[in-house]
């Protein structure tokens, strides 16, 4: 586990912490820290289907109820959910920019 990745509690996962400009890394830095982040993004799509089963849960849960208020904080759960998913595939596409970095 490399100080360059942070856990991030929300997300699930560890994302980049680094402490200077991209380019203030050695080209060897840089390639250890790809390499741990190509590892990291490789374990997002199956965060994403975990959150999407707590959804779906959440989903038939919210089909059932009755109570209002139990219904609002099921909603409230679910689009929190989502916007934690979308964030995770916002970091996922991120890669194509450090890859295209490195290589340049």
């Amino acid at each position: 586990m490399s100080a360059h990745f942070v856990y991030d509690e929300r997300l699930g996962i560890r994302l980049p912490h680094l402490e200077k400009a991209w380019d203030m890394y050695t080209k060897e830095e840089q390639a250890e820290i790809l390499l741990e982040w190509e590892t990291i993004r490789g374990k997002i799509p199956d965060r994403i289907i975990e959150l999407e089963q707590q959804i779906n849960e959440k989903q038939r849960q919210l089909g059932e109820e009755n109570d209002f208020a139990r219904s609002c904080m099921l909603n409230f759960e679910i689009a929190s959910l989502a916007s934690i998913i979308n964030d995770l595939w916002i970091w996922y596409r991120m890669n194509q920019t450090v890859t295209n970095r490195i290589h340049q």
